[in-house]
């Protein structure tokens, strides 16, 4: 079956979607097959390519516009891709730079597999500069590493005051100035360390 996924980043007025869903009727993916989402390409949370993901199955072929309406990077292109092949599930471009990908295809398959070198390599390259970037710090003094949002003493109150039943947790959050979110990444509704909290407490 072939399903396709269109995106555009403005929910505005200012972006269309006609272009996308005309190349994905014309490549013959039903209009009922195609998922949407109006959101920027950077954010975490689509739930059109969510759906889209999870609607695929062995056989399949998720048919795109171009490259960037898929990935929010090359690193998070090449995991989905790779995904989709350990499915069995394949992927075709129809336009862009990424037009001749086609997991489909013997061809398709080793452009795709120059796609994740440059992934691995820009990678690494990533990891290159900030090791030499923390051995510089270092040399003058200075400690590198993750910058946590809450103290030592900061995760002590949130445990015992989560550990209370009683405790609104607004309140708490209002208190330690932190989303609801950042409170649930070092400690649990229960007041359990999670691992932000742990690597905190053992520093």
């Amino acid at each position: 079956m072939k399903l396709g996924y269109a995106r555009i980043s403005k929910a505005d007025g200012s972006q269309t979607l006609d272009l996308q869903l005309d190349a994905l009727t014309a490549a013959g993916v039903a209009s009922g097959q195609v998922y949407k989402d109006e959101a920027s390409g950077r954010r975490d949370d689509r739930p059109g390519l969510e759906a889209c993901l999870k609607a695929l199955r062995t056989g399949d072929v998720l048919h795109v516009w171009k490259l960037d309406r898929l990935g929010r990077d090359l690193k998070h292109l090449v995991t989905t891709v790779r995904g989709l092949s350990e499915r069995g599930v394949g992927l075709s471009v129809l336009t862009g730079q990424g037009a001749n990908i086609d997991t489909t295809t013997s061809s398709g398959k080793l452009i795709f597999g120059i796609f994740a070198a440059l992934a691995e390599f820009e990678g690494d390259l990533i990891r290159e500069r900030t090791m030499a970037g923390l051995v510089a710090a270092r040399a003058r003094g200075r400690k590198g590493g993750r910058h946590f949002e809450l103290t030592k003493n900061q995760i002590r109150l949130a445990q015992s005051a989560m550990a209370t039943r009683e405790t609104p947790v607004a309140d708490l959050c209002q208190e330690l100035q932190i989303s609801r979110a950042t409170l649930y990444r070092y400690v649990s509704p229960t007041g359990e360390l999670r691992d932000h909290g742990r690597r905190v407490l053992s520093a």
